[in-house]
C-alpha cells in the first residue's frame, strides 16, 4: 500500500469561490500548480476530498459535479500530474434537498472519504497527509490516521481548537506544503 497525500478542493486546490461549479471559474490556488508537480515527480497518488454541501442546500445538483471532477482531472495534467481520485459529500444537516439533508459519515471532519478511497485505491492513511485550509480538514485527516498540513490563507475563521484539530504543520501555500510533506516522507526513508 502507498501514502497519498489527500487534497480540500475549495481554498486549498482550487481558489475559494464559494458553491462554483462552473468549470469556466475554477483556478489553481497560490502554489498549486507547483505542488502538483512535485506530487507527480514524487509519484504519490493525490486524492480530492471535497465537501459539496451545495447539493444538499439546493444549490446545484449533483450531476453538475461531473464536470467539475473533469476540470480538476484536466488542471492537474496542465501540471504534469494525475489525480488518483475525486471524492465529494453531498450532504448536509440542514439541507433543503431531503436526499441529501442528512448527518453522515462523510463530511468533514468526519473521515469517511479519506478512508473511502483508502479501501478503494489501496493506499496506506498512517504514512499519508491531509492537506487543507480549515480545521475541520485537519481533524478529517487526524481522525483517518494521516498527518496534516493547514494552509494559513485566512479561511479559517472559527478556529475551535481540539487534540485532533492542531495542525502537524503550516503553509502559506500548495507549494510549501509539498516541500513540507517531501522534507517528512525523505526523512522517515532515511531514518528506515
Amino acid at each position: 500500500m502507498k501514502p497519498a497525500v489527500f487534497l480540500d478542493k475549495d481554498g486549498t486546490l482550487l481558489d475559494d469561490v464559494p458553491y462554483n461549479v462552473d468549470p469556466a471559474r475554477m483556478r489553481l490556488a497560490a502554489g498549486a500548480r507547483d505542488a502538483l508537480a512535485t506530487f507527480a515527480r514524487m509519484n504519490v497518488p493525490v486524492v480530492v476530498i471535497s465537501n459539496q454541501s451545495g447539493v444538499a442546500l439546493g444549490k446545484f445538483a449533483e450531476a453538475a459535479l461531473v464536470d467539475v471532477e473533469r476540470k480538476l482531472h484536466a488542471l492537474a495534467a496542465e501540471c504534469g500530474a494525475r489525480l488518483a481520485g475525486v471524492y465529494w459529500c453531498p450532504h448536509h444537516p440542514q439541507g433543503t434537498v431531503t436526499r441529501y439533508a442528512c448527518a453522515c459519515d462523510c463530511r468533514k471532519p468526519a473521515p469517511g472519504m479519506i478512508q473511502r478511497a483508502a479501501r478503494e485505491l489501496g493506499l496506506d492513511l498512517q504514512r499519508s497527509w491531509f492537506v487543507g485550509d480549515i480545521l475541520d480538514d485537519i481533524e478529517a485527516g487526524h481522525r483517518a490516521g494521516c498527518r496534516a498540513v493547514l494552509i494559513d490563507n485566512g479561511n479559517e475563521t472559527l478556529w475551535q481548537r481540539g487534540p485532533l484539530r492542531e495542525p502537524d504543520a503550516i503553509a502559506k501555500d500548495m507549494s510549501e506544503a509539498a516541500r513540507i510533506i517531501g522534507r517528512a516522507w525523505h526523512e522517515t526513508e532515511i531514518a528506515t
